[in-house]
């Protein structure tokens, strides 16, 4: 459970700023939207290679 007190005279903008980094940190959206529909196995597998190949290019690129 994330909790983000307030004190009394505080910015509730602030607050809600605070509560918003803390789920992102968590990252309990990103789980939830990933969750929703299911994705086989494999699907999953090709995406992280997909990205890991990405990146390399991007490294070796910089380089």
């Amino acid at each position: 459970m994330i909790i983000v007190p307030v004190k009394e005279g505080d910015n509730i903008e602030r607050a809600l700023k605070k509560f918003k980094r803390k789920t992102e940190k968590t990252g309990v959206i990103k789980e939830l939207r990933t969750r929703q529909a299911f994705q086989k196995p494999s699907v999953v597998n090709r995406r992280k290679m997909m990205k890991a190949v990405y990146v390399q290019q991007l490294r070796s690129a910089e380089e």
